[in-house]
């Protein structure tokens, strides 16, 4: 949806990244009930919004192994949040929360998104990594 005209210099960015990135990118996307954001990780923080709809699950993996469930929604009694921060370089994926129809979210890349940065995980090799996350892995993964 949006890609900022300025632009940052390979020079000036870490040794991560191969070439010059804009400096932010922005994206939204609906998730329906029998979709979902297969686990994936990309090279810069990504900060994710809440518009409307269910609460969406986001599942992340740190370098360590840890399982950080964020929760997106508009019901802070819930533990919902509008936006929550992946982390650069940790596995991730999303999901309606069981119940719902569909959620609205955005994301916004900074530096910004290129898909020479992005990873799309591979089933075995990311539940051979790590084995106490198998079966989520399986769930929210791509043959």
């Amino acid at each position: 949806m949006y890609r900022s005209a300025l632009i940052t210099e390979s020079s000036s960015l870490p040794a991560v990244f191969n070439g010059q990135r804009n400096f932010c990118t922005s994206i939204y996307f609906l998730l329906e009930r029998d979709q979902f954001s297969a686990f994936h990780k990309i090279k810069s923080d990504e900060t994710w919004h809440f518009y409307t709809g269910d609460s969406l699950l986001i599942y992340e993996i740190n370098e360590e192994g840890n399982l950080h469930t964020r929760r997106l929604g508009k019901d802070p009694a819930k533990g919902e949040s509008f936006q929550c921060i992946i982390k650069a370089g940790n596995w991730f994926a999303s999901v309606v929360e069981e119940g719902g129809t569909y959620a609205l979210v955005g994301c916004t890349v900074s530096p910004g998104f290129d898909f020479t940065d992005f990873e799309l995980a591979d089933r075995t090799a990311l539940s051979n990594q790590y084995p106490l996350h198998a079966l989520l892995i399986r769930q929210l993964t791509r043959d």
